[in-house]
């Protein structure tokens, strides 16, 4: 079997296909192909509330494109979301519509409730019996859940994420709302360990040359930023092989990171390199297969 899940973002649209593999109830995901987009719907969304014209034919080409992937794979489901960027932008459903009609393709816009609950499908397979802290930064916004001996206790999600902080589109009301969140249920569950996902925390992770499955200190992302921070911007690509849509982002993302973690008072954090795109296959054989079974690998 073959799944596909297309997650679109606020800053990239992403495609990824993997092979299902079952072996009495233990389900392997293996990737066989991934496609990463740089639309920055959020950099127009979060300025003027629209995503424009030229990003809109970009987009249904893109997907034109990724339904031929889909066809030449021969998948049998797919899912395609949308996140923060299509939430807030006031011509989504005009988008949504010219997509069915041209691509036939359904474009599902969740909430950040959702989106949390999607990711958590797989985060589960990292916890231990410690409390956690997951801090999942998005372009557009920023989901926190506490997990205590592998149950999710508390969960919420803030409009608030890497392209919104760079460009500054925030207020100190809302910071103070996260620290809230984050320091009174930091009390109440007696949290001793982050794990973080986005793309920009699993480049912090890669750039401070950390072993998969290993901690990395609060301290080791600060000198990371603080050494991204202090290079121009073409340097960070030329030099560290960075994106150019990453070069910009990840910086005021690692601020949001540290600042739930310095918020909580944790010192450490796991980053599994799973998000989004993880949770939606998840999802997806769980609606075609809901038989119980315990996700072995996923990559």
């Amino acid at each position: 079997m073959k799944l596909a899940a297309i997650d679109i973002g606020s800053n990239a649209v992403r495609c990824q296909i993997s092979s299902v593999l079952n072996q009495n109830g233990h389900v392997f995901f293996k990737k066989v192909e991934y496609v990463r987009y740089a639309i920055r719907f959020g950099e127009d969304v979060f300025n003027s509330g629209y995503i424009p014209q030229n990003k809109i034919e970009k987009f249904v080409k893109l997907l034109k494109a990724f339904q031929l992937l889909l066809d030449v794979h021969d998948v049998d489901h797919y899912m395609i979301c949308a996140t923060s960027a299509m939430r807030s932008a006031v011509n989504a459903p005009e988008i949504m519509k010219r997509v069915k009609e041209e691509v036939d393709m359904e474009i599902q816009v969740i909430d950040g409730e959702r989106e949390a609950d999607l990711i958590n499908k797989v985060i589960f397979n990292f916890l231990d019996e410690r409390n956690y802290l997951h801090i999942d930064v998005g372009g557009g916004s920023t989901e926190f859940n506490i997990y205590v001996n592998k149950e999710k206790k508390a969960c919420q999600s803030f409009e608030q994420g890497s392209i919104r902080h760079m460009q500054g589109d925030e207020s100190m009301e809302l910071w103070n709302q996260m620290r809230h969140w984050i320091e009174t249920n930091s009390k109440k569950y007696h949290l001793s360990r982050a794990i973080g996902t986005g793309g920009n925390i699993n480049k912090i992770f890669e750039i401070a040359g950390k072993t998969p499955g290993k901690a990395i200190f609060r301290k080791q992302i600060e000198e990371v930023a603080a050494h991204i921070s202090s290079m121009p911007m073409q340097e960070r690509i030329t030099n560290l092989l960075l994106n150019p849509d990453r070069a910009d982002v990840i910086v005021p993302a690692s601020e949001i990171y540290l600042s739930a973690m310095k918020w909580a008072k944790l010192e450490t954090m796991l980053v599994p390199a799973v998000g989004l795109k993880d949770g939606m296959l998840h999802a997806l054989y769980e609606r075609y297969h809901p038989e119980p079974f315990v996700i072995e690998k996923i990559n």
